[in-house]
């Protein structure tokens, strides 16, 4: 259970001698009358993380609750202190500890509790053994199993909740060598039980979408722009997709020059503090971005800039993404490297725990954790994702290709013999070279194995024949053995290619496998197709045969610069909630992670003249729809509730996916909030330091995130953004927040209940007592109170009353949408009532006028 303190003036006044941890304790000693937790349960909180929030002008910490010096999963306090008092304070801290805690000593060791997870996976090679490379502490160690973590597994104690017991784990995080998930996993430290298991290798599932089959005829001018005024030191010029241009198919390539910001202040290439470039490829202080084709996380290629750090180079989008990786390689380099600067003038800076080599500011908190930005990626297709780690430690961003719009056309052609001429269709191994865009024209060779070999034609076994396959399509038949071991056999005899014929009559399949050093194509056909061509080859013909690519070509993720943006906001949120050393505070149902990565790609992608009302898809460049496309959610984004409908109530959807479907809806209220910000402050180019609406929110979302609890839900995320702006606006925006989130049912009278479920939550439309805070009143009705409007939220009708005597026949009322549109005229009736039936759900603007007065008012209809 989260619980958040919204405090309109203050909260505690704590002595300004004290420090910190003494100001916490001094307020928690007034709050454990209130609270749930007992003086006890809140006894030897230890810092786990803190930093100084410039927008806030305050400090942050982060409480670890702890029991018998051992950390609590998951319960964090958030104390926000300001001018010498606790100003804010949110919490997951859980109650009566020492009754529910099950064991003090753990019986199973660090390694046992390893090989156990490794065995509930059903990962790893036999054979290869955990052991202890170093220990911090008695609770804290460092193991390695090479053969099912890619990297160095840490593993900690920790006191994880279980069926109303808080049982003594064994805290894992090991990054499992297929590099498609990086495990969280709390072990019970007794029974060696899987208690907890949570993957930081967030999967953003951009598959719900349908394909229009066509081929890729693109073509892009490239224009020389200087974005950036910057210093001599900030050298470098890269031909990428500019902010805020979302991907190809939104506009064009741009030669970016000297684009760093100050939040780079020695250019990207940087990585020691001292001016000039460490390195002339795709690697500095904020990313270090490579190809991965073989999909195995190691130190691929970087296109190299030479020392005038020059990254212009050409694209084609009519041919495989391979033969553009240098372009590709540099637009993901490119947009990381803007995600970094963007964000962290908002306050996703050093203290707070970013992505950085080196430390330019404050060199006491952890660095060496730059983004490593894998592009084409060739552990999977359709999809893209990130694994963030606590401070300290790189996260993994991993960029897919996407399948092309429609099928590719057959791979393979039989020239000659005549009964064979014709086109086959054939499926690509998921290992090797690409099928070429330059044809390979050869004759085809049967491989033959050992005769003791069950099938003579499976190359299962030693090859008889090599001397026959060198420069030839080699023909396999498919058996039990391994196809790279086929595969490999046949290039080392001096295969060109290699053609697999499917063993039994289903369709054919991707061939899968892992294999560094095969570098030929290969394609499996079907049974019936292969064991023509067999039939042929052992009648003597010769059979002549061209394999290539003729498109559609895959497209490529690392040029869609929404879902980059999106991947790099999974870091953002996952680093600020809870405080930079956690990484497993959005993994409950109601958490709303998909919604944050949302909404930040549709703010780096935000151009001046586009409207609140429009439709914006997410991912429709991979997903091959047009830039008006749905993309990959359930409604477009737009504030336009016949667009989009969505509201809280949604949430209980059990068609609606988790934890996609659910952030999508927390997506489309910060993107109303979005708007109603621009109407109210305008829009402001100037993304890094403008003083518009979309930069004001910007800030309050990023300052919400520090300040919300541990496994939070909507209210939460709510309370989080109001708080955020009593304690850097004074509050001056709160019932413009509360009228857009009572507007989407996230109401006063709205109910999360527990956000580990994501089926109990309850939608209300209204706003706070006026009591608490009045926004019945327009801004220049308020002092004086000459005009109210009641009911308000309403469903068909209001009222109007005036403290003053006027003539109602002469008073016209115009309502306006909250684009400035006119949606409804009338003259007031003498019942001062006015009909709404005619006017959907959402938030209008009342203006009252006649000669002599003039009022607004915004009114919610729900």
């Amino acid at each position: 259970m989260k619980y958040t303190y919204i405090v309109f003036l203050l909260l505690t006044v704590v002595t300004f001698g004290q420090t910190p941890e003494q100001q916490i304790d001094s307020f928690l000693e007034l709050e454990v009358k209130t609270e749930k937790f007992s003086k006890a349960d809140v006894a030897n909180l230890k810092v786990d993380s803190h930093h100084f929030s410039k927008s806030l002008e305050a400090h942050i910490y982060y409480m670890q609750q702890m029991y018998n010096s051992t950390p609590i999963y998951n319960a964090i306090g958030n104390f926000v202190i300001k001018d010498g008092k606790v100003v804010s304070f949110t919490h997951s801290f859980k109650a009566e500890i020492t009754d529910n805690i099950n064991q003090t000593n753990a019986t199973l060791s660090p390694i046992e509790a390893v090989n156990s997870l490794i065995e509930s996976l059903e990962i790893g090679t036999k054979g290869e053994t955990t052991r202890v490379i170093s220990a911090e502490d008695t609770k804290h160690y460092v193991l390695e199993n090479q053969g099912a973590s890619s990297e160095a597994i840490q593993v900690k104690l920790m006191y994880v909740e279980d069926q109303n017991q808080l049982k003594l784990s064994w805290d894992i995080s090991l990054y499992e060598k297929s590099t498609l998930h990086w495990w969280s996993a709390q072990i019970d430290a007794s029974s060696g039980e899987l208690i907890n298991l949570n993957d930081w290798m967030l999967s953003c599932n951009f598959d719900n979408h349908s394909h229009n089959k066509h081929k890729a005829q693109l073509q892009y001018k490239t224009e020389v722009t200087n974005v950036l005024t910057a210093t001599s030191t900030n050298i470098g010029t890269y031909n990428a997709f500019p902010m805020p241009v979302e991907s190809p198919n939104h506009g064009s390539r741009t030669l970016i020059s000297n684009p760093s910001n100050p939040a780079s202040p020695n250019g990207w290439h940087d990585t020691d503090g001292i001016s000039g470039a460490e390195y002339t490829i795709t690697r500095g202080n904020n990313v270090y971005a490579q190809e991965d084709r073989n999909g195995n996380d190691g130190n691929g290629y970087s296109p190299d800039g030479g020392p005038d750090l020059n990254f212009d180079f050409p694209l084609d989008f009519n041919s495989t993404p391979a033969s553009y990786q240098d372009a590709s390689i540099t637009n993901l380099f490119v947009w990381n490297n803007l995600m970094h600067d963007v964000w962290f003038n908002y306050g996703f800076d050093e203290e707070a725990g970013n992505f950085q080599e080196y430390n330019y500011e404050t060199l006491s908190f952890f660095e060496n954790d730059p983004v490593l930005a894998d592009a084409q990626d060739g552990s999977g297709l359709n999809n893209a994702n990130f694994g963030t780690p606590p401070d300290g430690f790189s996260p993994r961003m991993q960029m897919f290709l996407w399948s092309p719009a429609g099928q590719p056309d057959p791979p393979l052609s039989i020239n000659s013999p005549s009964i064979l001429a014709g086109d086959y269709n054939g499926i690509p191994a998921a290992f090797g070279g690409e099928i070429p865009v330059d044809p390979i024209t050869a004759n085809l060779a049967l491989a033959l194995d050992n005769t003791s070999s069950s099938d003579v034609l499976d190359a299962c076994e030693p090859l008889t024949n090599t001397g026959a396959l060198s420069n030839k399509i080699v023909v396999i038949r498919r058996g039990t053995c391994p196809f790279v071991d086929k595969i490999e056999q046949a290039q080392n005899a001096g295969a060109l290619a290699v053609i697999m014929v499917n063993n039994v009559p289903d369709n054919p399949i991707v061939m899968g496998g892992e294999s560094f050093s095969i570098t030929i194509p290969s394609i499996m056909v079907s049974q019936s197709d292969g064991e023509a061509i067999i039939s042929t080859l052992q009648a003597n013909t010769t059979v002549n045969a061209t394999l290539v690519n003729n498109g559609p070509y895959e497209k490529d993720g690392d040029f869609d610069n929404g879902i980059i943006s999106h991947e790099y906001g999974h870091g953002i949120s996952t680093r600020l909630t809870g405080g930079k050393s956690q990484s497993n505070c959005l993994f409950n149902e109601e958490q709303m992670g998909e919604g944050w990565s949302d909404w930040i790609a549709l703010m780096m992608t935000l151009e001046p003249g586009d409207l609140g009302t429009d439709g914006r898809g997410i991912g429709t460049f991979a997903v091959s729809q047009p830039i008006d496309g749905n993309g990959i959610r359930p409604f477009k984004y737009s504030t336009n509730t016949t667009t989009n409908p969505s509201s809280y109530n949604l949430t209980n959807n059990p068609g609606l996916s988790v934890p996609h479907g659910v952030g999508f809806v927390w997506s489309t209220m910060l993107w109303d909030l979005t708007w109603a910000f621009i109407d109210e402050y305008g829009y402001d180019n100037d993304i890094y330091n403008g003083n518009g609406g979309n930069n004001k929110v910007m800030q309050l979302v990023i300052d919400g995130l520090k300040l919300q609890a541990c496994e939070p839900g909507f209210i939460d995320g709510r309370d989080a953004i109001l708080q955020a702006d009593l304690i850097a606006n004074n509050g001056e925006n709160q019932c413009l927040i509360w009228d857009v989130f009572a507007s989407r049912g996230l109401g006063y009278s709205a109910t999360q209940g527990d956000s580990t479920n994501r089926f109990d939550q309850s939608e209300a439309f209204d706003l706070p007592p006026t009591s608490e805070l009045n926004c019945t009143l327009a801004s220049n009705a308020f002092e004086n109170n000459e005009l109210i409007i009641y009911p308000n939220p309403t469903t068909n009708q209001f009222k109007l009353n005036f403290k003053n005597n006027i003539d109602v026949n002469q008073i016209q009322i115009k309502i306006y949408n909250v684009n400035g549109q006119l949606v409804q005229q009338t003259q007031l009736t003498k019942n001062k009532t006015v009909n709404t039936n005619s006017l959907k759900s959402g938030i209008y603007i009342v203006k009252v006028s006649n000669d002599n007065i003039s009022f607004t008012e915004k009114l919610i209809i729900r």
